[in-house]
């Protein structure tokens, strides 16, 4: 049986150069849209972290803005993309897990919400292996 082939417009969106780079764009563009945010209003992103608990909440803000800034630049410069896609994915991780914690809600809305984002961050997760992958396996073939 023969494989099937790609359609040539498929093909020609994921050989042009920038398509990479793009998709990397899109996977951190959130992360590195919020760290720019927290670290210009200084004030709610510490009101942020109390919110859900965290203490000091002015350490747990500094972290994250670093942490939503330096992951995105890594996977975006393309070198130690494993260790931005790393640290991306356990942050997400922890913040699915303080931020959705939706099996202590009642049923509802909230909880529905709550479900959602969780498996969305879950999907998160999952880009940023994808992308520390095809780093990888780009690097050997070079």
């Amino acid at each position: 049986m023969r494989p099937v082939r790609d359609p040539r417009f498929v093909d020609a969106i994921l050989d042009w150069k920038p398509t990479w780079f793009i998709a990397r764009l899109l996977l951190v563009g959130g992360y590195l849209l919020g760290g720019i945010v927290k670290l210009t209003d200084w004030s709610a992103a510490v009101a942020e972290q109390a919110h859900f608990g965290m203490s000091p909440p002015a350490l747990w803000a500094t972290l994250t803005i670093a942490l939503e800034l330096i992951g995105p630049l890594l996977i975006l410069s393309g070198r130690l993309v494993w260790l931005g896609a790393g640290m991306l994915g356990v942050f997400t991780l922890l913040a699915a897990f303080t931020a959705n914690a939706f099996w202590t809600m009642p049923m509802g809305q909230d909880r529905f919400m709550a479900t959602n984002a969780f498996f969305e961050h879950l999907g998160l997760i999952g880009g940023f292996i994808l992308a520390a992958l095809v780093a990888e396996q780009a690097q050997r073939r070079a």
